[in-house]
């Protein structure tokens, strides 16, 4: 593991006790119920598109079950599943080593909407849920798929930038 790849999991991890230690602190106290602002989650999407899916996946089964772990108790999985899921699809439809702004916001709400609604199905198949899906909709999806898009323009250049110091893996020629 090269030290770029290295400093990428130290700064989400990081980024993981930014999330829950100081980040609410600086949200309104009206937001704090409607919005969880998963962070690790637009960088896992953006590992997934710029590097590769299978990375993806992996840092989001990671970061997913210390949320599990850590955030959200009631049920071990969910995040862990979802995250995980989440960008290795994204990452496999949208592998494109130098994708432009648009095309990563697209997978920032695409994947936020998938992430939300994905858990939504989960906790309501556990019966750990018994609102309807158009009020999760108005309460906390999209709320969170705004914050995440925000987010992910914020974080956009500077990412980028590192992502594009690293060395591609070449690709193995088949031999027949």
């Amino acid at each position: 593991m090269t030290w770029r790849k290295q400093v990428l999991v130290l700064l989400l991890f990081v980024l993981f006790l930014f999330e829950g230690s100081v980040l609410p602190w600086f949200m309104p106290e009206a937001w704090s119920e409607h919005l969880m602002p998963n962070l690790i989650f637009v960088c896992v999407l953006f590992v997934a598109v710029y590097r590769h899916r299978y990375a993806g996946m992996v840092l989001g089964a990671v970061f997913g079950m210390l949320h599990d772990v850590v955030y959200y108790g009631a049920m071990l999985g969910p995040y862990s599943f979802t995250m995980g899921f989440t960008a290795y699809v994204l990452g496999l439809i949208f592998q494109l080593p130098k994708a432009p702004l648009p095309v990563m916001l697209g997978v920032v709400m695409i994947g936020s909407f998938m992430l939300d609604s994905m858990l939504f199905g989960i906790y309501t198949v556990f019966d750990f849920n018994n609102q309807p899906y158009n009020w999760a909709l108005i309460q906390y999806i999209i709320p969170d798929l705004l914050f995440r898009v925000v987010f992910a323009l914020i974080v956009y250049v500077p990412i980028r930038r590192q992502f594009d110091k690293m060395p591609l893996r070449p690709k193995k020629e088949e031999n027949e």
